[in-house]
């Protein structure tokens, strides 16, 4: 077996100025440090990756001091699903099963990723109503995906109640999504050309029923949660990512958004249903998990006012377009992507000419994330780890991919 306090040395865990580059850290030798001073002596713990609050199996190799983090690394790969490598050899219209896999709590989005790629290859015009339809399913899967986000957040801060209220709320959007879709979390719904069925009959009224009850359960949700002194107290200028460091890291979604910048892709490349949508776009300010909370909690309030725009003016006609069952784009590539529930959600296909990928790459806004972690956990507590993690709602699958 190899020494650890090698392996320690090689993730490139040492600071600048903490230690001498050439020998491990005070902690993981046990040395004296002397007895001129008060000293404490660093040590290297994993967070991870089974600790129940990292939301997913990642590893946070952390160096502490006491409790305070002096320098920390992610170690990721340990839900690796080889979704690009497995697109090379699935066929055009079954790419949006393994983008299920990739960011599984909002599927759907990952479907419609794909799914424009390809049309736009092969210059598919999609039916209105299928359009419609798209919207509407992904904004039911944004507000499923946020209660997700909300409920594990409110744990990661020491709240118990509002989770179960949460899941709640969430069961009666995966029974509505069970009724359109046929699933619960692996839709396979969106595909090239439209979507796999009509809205089954009776489901506008169920989804009506939901957005009413849902606006006044939304405001008991921030109520509970964002206006407790103790959760404001625990996220208020902790894990601040400003607009700088946001941009710098490539961050998309509510995580920038939550520093001020007013970037959502379905107002700045509208696909399916948007550009005929009318919603706002939460900002926050200062870019800390308070602001990620607000522009999260607000995106909730704006999905389910985009759910009963679909629902109102959802057109008549058909819901897919007629494509061929063996779809064989030209070469060439191209780039689509979508505002899924963690920020933009991107697809790049290479084709050339065959029934298969030549090469796909996914582009999840979690990677991103986590580098923007890394950078900003050094100088907070441990207990602040867990939430900061919990605050930028990252998803593992879609971040091993």
């Amino acid at each position: 077996m190899s020494d650890p306090r090698v392996d320690i040395m090689r993730v490139g865990l040492l600071s600048e100025g903490t230690h001498d580059p050439g020998t491990p850290p005070a902690g993981i030798r046990r040395a004296p440090a002397g007895v001129d001073g008060l000293t404490t002596e660093h040590l290297i713990i994993n967070m991870g990756p089974q600790h129940p609050s990292t939301h997913g199996v990642l590893r946070m190799l952390i160096e502490v001091d006491g409790e305070e983090i002096v320098t920390a690394e992610a170690s990721v790969g340990y839900l690796h699903r080889g979704i690009e490598k497995l697109a090379e050899h699935r066929k055009f219209n079954a790419l949006g099963t393994l983008m299920d896999r990739g960011d599984y709590v909002s599927g759907i989005h990952g479907e419609l990723a794909v799914a424009l790629a390809v049309e736009r290859l092969m210059e598919i015009e999609v039916p209105a109503k299928a359009d419609w339809i798209r919207s509407l399913v992904g904004e039911i899967n944004r507000i499923a995906s946020h209660l997700i986000w909300y409920g594990t957040f409110g744990l990661d801060t020491g709240a118990m109640g509002q989770f179960l209220y949460a899941m709640r709320d969430r069961e009666a959007l995966l029974d509505i999504l069970e009724a359109i879709t046929g699933q619960r979390m692996t839709f396979n719904y969106v595909r090239p050309g439209g979507v796999v069925a009509d809205l089954p009959e009776g489901i506008d009224d169920k989804i009506r029923a939901f957005c009413d009850t849902f606006d006044r359960y939304l405001d008991e949700h921030e109520a509970l949660l964002g206006g407790n002194e103790i959760f404001q107290a625990r996220v208020k200028g902790i894990g601040v990512i400003d607009a700088e460091k946001a941009l710098a890291f490539g961050l998309t979604g509510a995580n920038l958004r939550a520093a001020g910048v007013d970037f959502d892709v379905r107002k700045a490349r509208p696909y399916a249903a948007y550009p005929e949508l009318d919603f706002e776009v939460p900002l926050g300010t200062t870019g800390d998990a308070w602001d990620r909370y607000v522009v999260r909690m607000g995106e909730m309030r704006q999905a389910a006012r985009m759910i009963r725009q679909c629902i109102d003016g959802m057109p008549e006609g058909d819901y897919t377009a007629k494509v061929s069952k063996a779809l064989r784009p030209p070469a060439g590539e191209v780039y689509a992507s979508v505002e899924s529930a963690r920020g933009e959600t991107g697809i790049h296909l290479v084709t050339d000419g065959g029934d298969t990928p030549y090469r796909m790459h996914y582009r999840g806004g979690s990677l991103f994330a986590l580098q923007a972690l890394e950078d900003i956990v050094p100088g907070h507590l441990i207990a602040d780890v867990v939430m900061m993690i919990g605050s930028t709602d990252i998803m593992l699958g879609e971040l091993d991919r």
